[in-house]
């Protein structure tokens, strides 16, 4: 079932003013946790595993934020004079 245009900009707001704040804070307490056990690593690692945190958390929403910056598509066509 596809969202329509309306759900899709919702869902997108609220994956962004709370889903990615909440999934920032659990990805620097994981990586945290894991030197904790493991001792630090060089920058070099710890900045690699940022990059792909900070990449990886969109691929799922990926259809939610298609096309969702653009005008919307359902709606009636303005006529302009």
């Amino acid at each position: 079932m596809a969202l329509s245009y309306k759900a899709r900009r919702r869902w997108a707001l609220i994956i962004l003013l709370i889903g990615m704040p909440l999934y920032i804070i659990f990805a620097i307490a994981g990586v945290a946790l894991l030197f904790s056990y493991t001792g630090r690593p060089s920058i070099v690692i710890e900045f690699a595993i940022y990059v792909i945190l900070g990449v990886s958390w969109v691929v799922p929403f990926k259809k939610v934020f298609m096309g969702v910056g653009q005008a919307d598509p359902d709606a009636a066509p303005s006529n302009p004079k």
